[in-house]
């Protein structure tokens, strides 16, 4: 007998050991519960909404926000097909809400007349929750009576009623009311953005009109699908996986922060940043250059949140499959980024020159003319002027707007002609002057775009503090006798047009006696330099000076110009100081460390200037 107990419970321990069977839910409101709560996007709710218009064949869908009773409410209204009819003719919301996970749409998938359906959870409605409180679902049968649904947040029952109204209408009406109220201030507007994205190509393909109506707002939106900015790129490498093709539309733009690829499945927006994606954070996905979707039909969605994928073969495959297009698409950016930074040097260089112009204007020629910028423009040339208005005129003409001479019979463009009066410049605006020794200053009116006024001007000059002579006091360009003794001189120019009236001031240091330094320099003038880029890592020098050439070699991989390029204008300021110490080391060779120092101040003070104000 105790033989057979032992072997009895050798056995059911052996089958324990060995049991199977299937999953099964315990507490099925528990789970709805669960499902219900898991979309955590209210925009992705009412999208999810909309797709179920879409689905039902919809022409026309009105999304109306707005306020009765005291409460906010939602509606979605479409002239699609309506709730699906049961044996007697009725809209079937029984089905509807005792068939929570089986979905109609999978299985018309399965059988191959599911195409242009998108759902396939069966979930869809229940996201409500994260929008209003009760859900009321209105549809007519084929007697012509409407009939609606109640479904309530929290409570598992539903109630199915009739509606007095004077006639059906074709398709159906959600309603949620009272809204959440955390999201009683989501405008039309969101709503219109977010479905333009999110839908962009569902409403595309389909052509169907979706209206945002924000009754709160008096506005009126129509849901266009979102256009990209940038080039259209073609002639992409095919990406292709043994689970299918997926198809890409990419731009290639200008950089921002807003420049992302979207990752959709049967036109409906799933991944916002492809770059997000786990294997995917990398050029060109996360370059911001890109603009557009890649559309993945046979990726596996969590039914959760309806805005992620299952991280599955399926999404190895299509990861693999990106390769070829991401060595294509770097290449692209590569070339863009060479020329972004070949027409940002051009730019640069046409800045740096144009402040080193108008410090030129305000510093003595004679001490500054190793730029060969006060050289005669070829204008000025033709004309037949002086030597020296022509150095004047030519350097304030290439620092502002061209001006044609006298002499020219080509016909002036409007944007050729001055404007009125806006600013005047005295150059030189300082200067140093060995005692009783004359200098000529003259006067330089400007408009608001830089161009020279000539017209109906008048010009007082003064001597506002020190010393001296003026040989005339209301001429454009007068003379100036230093007094007998040392001494800041500052004077003072007025030019009135009309009822405008601009003034400037030069400052002339008289001293007894002239520095060799601040005599003409005697060098072979090419003008102002460009600049080329080598890249020396780890080398301590910053830039060189190529006479034959002419080029300021700058040295991209110092520290220094790496921290310089967090802004083009800090750039800009470095690139400057680059170029006025290897000018004024070419310039001024031979002279003491500390009047070389002196010079670099000097320059550089005016040159920023000029810059910060340009």
């Amino acid at each position: 007998m105790e033989f057979n107990i032992t072997v009895a419970k050798t056995s059911v321990a052996k089958s324990k050991e060995s049991e199977s069977g299937k999953l099964r839910i315990g507490d099925d409101w528990n789970a709805i519960r669960i499902i219900a709560l898991s979309q955590s996007n209210p925009l992705k709710a009412i999208a999810e909404l909309v797709e179920n218009s879409i689905d039902a064949h919809a022409k026309t869908i009105a999304i109306t926000r707005g306020r009765e009773q005291g409460e906010h409410y939602l509606t979605v209204k479409d002239d699609g097909d309506g709730i699906p009819r049961d044996p007697t003719g009725l809209p079937d919301f029984k089905y509807v809400a005792t068939h929570i996970c089986d979905s109609v749409k999978r299985r018309l998938k399965a059988d191959g007349a599911g195409d242009g359906v998108q759902g396939e959870f069966g979930i869809g409605l229940l996201s409500f929750w994260t929008v209003g409180d009760a859900l009321t679902m209105t549809s007519s049968g084929a007697d012509q009576r409407v009939y609606q649904m109640v479904m309530s947040k929290g409570d598992p029952r539903y109630i199915v009623k009739l509606r007095r109204v004077l006639f059906a209408e074709r398709g159906t009406e959600l309603k949620i009311r009272p809204l959440l109220e955390g999201i009683r201030g989501l405008s039309g507007e969101k709503i219109q953005w977010y479905l333009a994205s999110e839908l962009r190509d569902r409403i595309r393909n389909t052509q169907v009109r979706v209206t945002v109506i924000d009754k709160l707002a008096r506005k009126q939106y129509q849901v266009e699908p979102r256009q990209f900015e940038g080039r259209l790129l073609h002639q992409l490498p095919t990406v292709r996986s043994p689970f299918g093709e997926a198809y890409a539309e990419l731009y290639l733009t200008e950089p921002a922060e807003d420049c992302r690829v979207a990752l959709t499945r049967d036109g409906t927006r799933v991944i916002a940043d492809i770059g997000t994606l786990p294997g995917l954070e990398r050029p060109p996905w996360s370059s911001r250059y890109l603009q557009g979707l890649i559309d993945v039909p046979y990726l596996n969605l969590t039914p959760g949140t309806r805005s992620g994928i299952v991280h599955d073969e399926r999404y190895g495959a299509f990861v693999e499959a990106l390769v070829p297009v991401e060595a294509h698409l770097n290449g692209l950016i590569d070339a863009q980024r060479r020329a972004e930074e070949e027409q940002a040097s051009r730019e640069s260089l046409r800045s740096i020159q144009r402040a080193f112009r108008e410090a030129m204007l305000v510093l003595p020629r004679e001490e500054y003319d190793w730029f060969d910028i006060q050289s005669r423009s070829p204008q000025a040339a033709g004309a037949g002027g002086s030597p020296e208005r022509s150095a004047e005129d030519s350097g304030a003409e290439e620092a502002g707007a061209p001006e044609p001479s006298g002499g020219e019979t080509t016909q002036r463009q409007f944007f050729d002609y001055a404007g009125p009066l806006h600013t005047v410049v005295v150059s030189p605006a300082a200067s140093t002057l060995a005692v009783s020794q004359s200098r000529r200053l003259r006067a330089l009116p400007r408009d608001r775009s830089h161009r020279r006024v000539e017209q109906d001007l008048t010009f007082s000059w003064e001597i506002v503090e020190g010393g001296g002579t003026l040989l005339s006091t209301s001429d454009q360009e007068v003379s100036f006798e230093a007094p007998s003794s040392p001494v800041l001189v500052r004077l003072s120019v007025a030019v009135s047009q009309g009822d405008m009236r601009c003034s400037a001031e030069a400052l002339i240091t008289v001293t007894d006696s002239l520095d060799v330094a601040i005599g003409p320099t005697v060098v072979n003038a090419r003008g102002l330099p460009g600049y080329t880029f080598e890249r020396a890592a780890g080398e301590l020098w910053r830039s060189r000076f190529d006479a034959e050439r002419n080029l300021i070699v700058v040295n991209n991989g110092h520290r220094d110009f790496v921290f310089a390029t967090r802004s083009r204008a800090l750039q800009l300021r470095y690139l400057v100081r680059l170029y006025v110490k290897e000018l004024v080391l070419k310039n001024f060779a031979g002279l003491p460390v500390e009047q070389v120092a002196e010079r670099m101040i000097e320059l550089s003070l005016y040159v920023e200037e000029k810059l910060k104000s340009a």
